[in-house]
């Protein structure tokens, strides 16, 4: 297991550029295997868990090919499907949350999917059943192997009338209204309706950039996808995909993550080519806290924030801060927008409102004499200092992606030198991040525990 040191108290300066989009990423790269023809995708992040699922694709007998860092050209025509019935491919699954996004390409494409319950964050309940019931409700049935805990999902085939010959395993059209805008329930779903017979409608889809994206390339290979961007999607199902081009993103909860940076420990910081209107109201949420920001074309400058104040609400009540679905702020930031708020002048509440857990990474920043109440698993009220206690250093584990970045951001604005254990976690969603922080002035060390 590796670990960071990292040595508080340094200010940051310079330019940064936010890799690929961690989560379009893992939903594009999933979408290659419906089709048996290349599909190239660029800006790729070079993070853990695009890379496993890369591995785990190559395992399956996808042809991949590495064109340039970041650029990569997918071949889905000698897929090995026996190996899906694998303890190897149940085992990779179990330690990949992104694995789940196989099931909707595998059963679209093949009539068939086997997938285990995939690992991840250690955030609180991750339910799947908003994919599971889309599924169903285009035709496929489940059961499910309680000896290797894994579900097959299979698309039944039924006599056609006047024959005792079965049609092909194919999914049926339909309208159905999901019981929650789950971003990724809402891609698995898509990428099996994509190659269902008849025109399936989607209300209540999520319909974040990623989602939109996924869609775009879906176009592009031949999909007949509209309300793009919107609540509700409708999709002409196809008899088969081609090939595409497609380039992801710049990854908004990176570009959230070095705002909440520069704000806490930079002297004049630009976010270089960020897609501002892919954005949302992420800025709009720092600001909130006081934060400064310059649009510069694409870019974004953040200059030396000496000290920030805590809007109030018009009716002078304390802000709250809380997660929504697209357009609303997403629930990646709350973690860095709390560390940041330690900071700030006044009161803030932060409601997160989808993990009951993800808040439980406050007790460390309490340590570290963050003023923090925790007043349950979703909600956390934070009395910022002002500057005028700086952070103490500690040693503390990552328990998720973005817990660990907030961790980070702590560290580098603490006094003394701290140590951050697990930082898999943080390797899962972003790329080469010690070296690109201390070209900017940090000093962080990856050592081997």
């Amino acid at each position: 297991m590796e670990s960071f040191i990292i040595e508080g108290g340094r200010l940051l300066k310079g330019t940064i550029t936010p890799q690929g989009a961690k989560n379009e990423a893992l939903q594009v790269i999933s979408a290659t295997l419906l089709t048996a023809d290349e599909v190239r995708i660029k800006n790729v992040p070079d993070i853990l868990d695009v890379n496993n699922l890369i591995q785990l694709l190559r395992d399956m007998g996808v042809s991949v090919v590495k064109n340039a860092p970041n650029d990569f050209t997918f071949k889905a025509d000698k897929l090995k499907l026996d190996y899906l019935q694998s303890d190897e491919f149940v085992r990779k699954c179990s330690a990949l949350r992104g694995s789940v996004l196989l099931i909707g390409p595998l059963l679209g494409r093949f009539g068939k999917a086997v997938i285990a319950e995939p690992g991840g964050d250690k955030i609180g309940r991750r339910r799947l059943d908003t994919h599971f019931l889309g599924f169903k409700h285009l035709g496929a049935v489940f059961s499910h192997d309680e000896a290797r805990n894994v579900f097959n999902i299979e698309v039944p085939q039924h006599p056609t009338p006047n024959t005792q010959h079965p049609e092909p395993n194919t999914l049926k059209a339909c309208h159905m209204l999901l019981d929650e805008a789950s971003v990724t329930g809402t891609a698995n779903i898509v990428m099996a309706a994509v190659l269902a017979k008849g025109t399936t409608t989607i209300y209540n889809a999520a319909c974040e950039p990623y989602i939109q994206q996924l869609c775009k390339m879906l176009n592009a290979m031949g999909a007949r996808i509209s309300g793009i961007a919107s609540n509700l999607l409708t999709i002409e199902g196809v008899t088969s995909l081609h090939g595409a081009e497609h380039t992801i993103l710049p990854d908004m909860i990176e570009v959230g993550s070095f705002i909440g940076m520069a704000a806490m420990v930079g002297d004049g910081i630009t976010i270089k080519n960020v897609s501002l209107e892919n954005l949302g109201i992420i800025p709009e949420a720092f600001r909130r806290l006081g934060i400064r920001i310059k649009v510069e074309g694409d870019d974004l400058f953040i200059p030396r924030q000496q000290h920030y104040a805590v809007e109030s609400f018009i009716d002078g009540t304390i802000m709250t801060i809380a997660d929504a679905p697209w357009p609303g702020l997403t629930p990646d930031l709350l973690s860095v927008l709390l560390v940041v708020a330690t900071q700030a002048r006044g009161s803030v509440l932060i409601h997160q409102k989808m993990f009951e857990s993800r808040l439980f990474f406050v007790d460390k920043l309490i340590d570290m004499g963050a003023q923090i109440i925790l007043c349950d698993p979703h909600r956390a009220v934070v009395v910022g200092h002002d500057r005028k206690i700086q952070l103490r250093s500690r040693r503390m584990s990552s328990p998720d992606i973005r817990a660990g970045i907030a961790l980070l951001i702590a560290a580098m604005s603490a006094s003394g030198t701290s140590r951050i254990a697990n930082i898999a976690q943080i390797d899962r969603g972003y790329e080469n991040i010690e070296a690109r922080l201390n070209a900017l002035g940090a000093k962080i060390t990856r050592v081997e525990e």
